[in-house]
């Protein structure tokens, strides 16, 4: 009876932890590695070929922003958001380089309606200081809804 489980025994070990058919012998990897460089080769004339038909532009197109922007028909609300003081540190008069605007769209009942929010940058001549106002707190980062638009979302 031992001897007759110890066979079987072995006979399960073989068949599970023992070479599967699956392995390579040394021939056989030897003719998979030849039939790769071979593909590798022709993949790499294809590519030069390809690349002599096919220049690349010298400058990368600009890509679309994903976001449309908010229809134009709406009707529009400016909000401006400025620096508190536009006197620099240093005792001079700021000046104004430009702005940033960002749109919300916003709903009052029956009505949808955009908020652009302005933020003046402001920069000093003399020690080269950049002022701007902070951005206002939002309900969702870098999201376009604002609260009453939100608010009408859950109730409706």
């Amino acid at each position: 009876m031992n001897a007759k489980l110890t066979h079987e025994l072995v006979i399960l070990k073989r068949q599970k932890f023992a070479a599967t058919s699956e392995a390579y012998t040394g021939e056989q990897q030897h003719e998979l590695f030849e039939t790769l460089d071979i593909d590798l080769t022709a993949v790499t004339a294809e590519i030069e070929q390809l690349a002599l038909t096919h220049p690349v532009p010298a400058e990368p197109t600009k890509q679309q922003p994903k976001r449309v922007r908010l229809p134009a028909q709406l009707p529009r609300t400016d909000i401006h958001h400025e620096p508190d003081s536009t006197l620099c540190r240093c005792g001079c008069q700021m000046k104004r380089i430009g702005e940033d605007v960002s749109e919300k769209l916003d709903y009052q009942p029956g009505v949808f309606t955009v908020e652009r929010h302005v933020r003046g940058k402001w920069v000093c001549n003399q020690c080269e200081t950049l002022v701007q106002a902070p951005v206002p707190a939002q309900i969702i980062d870098k999201g376009i809804p604002t609260s009453g638009l939100l608010a009408q979302v859950l109730v409706a």
